[in-house]
């Protein structure tokens, strides 16, 4: 049965169309999508986490230091892991549209009811070729943007992980120096009728509270899973606002003067470290450094001024 001018001339323009539309699409799958990033160094950072379990025994507990930049390093990690699965799934969605697509000879999936019209009605060739190759491009460049974000994330948690060997390596290196401090100042345990701190907690509360009080408030114990020396009622948290909003100027002027008579009376006091405006002082390893941005002013210690004793 002979066949229709008309339908003839449909299916020339529908196999115009697939050329066409594969002629664009074909060399953006090809060459233009940057080979993967290798995956987080896990392996690397459960070594350091077993480290880190075991120093933080021999040291007295809590190393806050090392667990911010632990947690630092784990946060990386988990985002570039997260990425590079988006990229693998998008990957594997991209291949399978494009089989697809060589299969029903050059059409997207997307633009098949298009398709199936009299493209004259609708739109010429060419425009659809086009659309069909936006659509892929836009692929391309999701996928183009997630290589670049996840080796930017990967590249982020082996610098955290740096960080982290250093800090531990500081630490080992100052043994001597922690054990002498342990020793001077040996563990104590809390006390129901002194608001569950320890002695040595509670006359540092007092001292401080006598010395730049009063505050908004001064919280000690409490427990949680991120409660730390808190929970062992060895760290109170001398707050300079309340409600999770600013100190005034003022206020960050009195927090500074607590900070720095901790550091200062921290030997006849037996202050292990202090935290204040995102920055921690270990007596263990002196020096003020930098801790990560946990997202919030009370999270980030600028509304309070963080002590923890041995």
């Amino acid at each position: 049965m002979a066949v229709p001018p008309a339908r003839r001339g449909r299916r020339g323009r529908r196999a115009a169309l697939a050329a066409a539309a594969l002629a664009v699409v074909l060399p953006m799958l090809s060459g233009t999508v940057p080979a993967d990033a290798a995956p987080g160094d896990s392996g690397r950072m459960d070594k350091l986490n077993k480290q880190i379990a075991q120093l933080d025994k021999e040291y007295g507990g809590d190393l806050a230091q090392l667990k911010d930049a632990q947690w630092a390093a784990k946060q990386a990690i988990k985002k570039a892991d997260s990425l590079r699965g988006q990229l693998e799934a998008s990957r594997t969605l991209a291949a399978r549209l494009a089989a697809n697509q060589y299969m029903s000879g050059g059409q997207d999936p997307g633009i098949t009811i298009v398709a199936a019209g009299d493209p004259s009605e609708l739109l010429n060739t060419m425009s659809l070729a086009s659309h069909v190759a936006q659509n892929q491009s836009a692929r391309v460049q999701q996928i183009t943007k997630l290589v670049a974000d996840q080796e930017k994330a990967r590249q982020l948690a082996l610098a955290k992980i740096t960080d982290l060997q250093k800090n531990l390596t500081d630490l080992k290196s100052r043994k001597a120096q922690v054990k002498k401090l342990i020793k001077k100042y040996k563990p104590e345990s809390p006390s129901v009728g002194m608001g569950s701190v320890t002695p040595r907690m509670m006359h540092v509360k007092q001292v401080i509270d006598s010395e730049f009080g009063p505050f908004p408030t001064i919280g000690c114990y409490r427990g949680g899973a991120d409660a730390q020396d808190h929970a062992t009622g060895t760290a109170c948290d001398f707050m300079e606002s309340s409600g999770g909003v600013s100190p005034t100027a003022a206020r960050n002027a009195n927090g500074d003067q607590v900070a720095n008579y901790a550091i200062a009376h921290a030997s006849e006091l037996g202050i292990k470290y202090i935290i204040w405006q995102q920055r921690i002082y270990d007596m263990r390893s002196p020096g003020w450094r930098g801790m990560s941005d946990r997202g919030g002013i009370t999270a980030n210690h600028f509304d309070h001024v963080h002590i923890s004793v041995f």
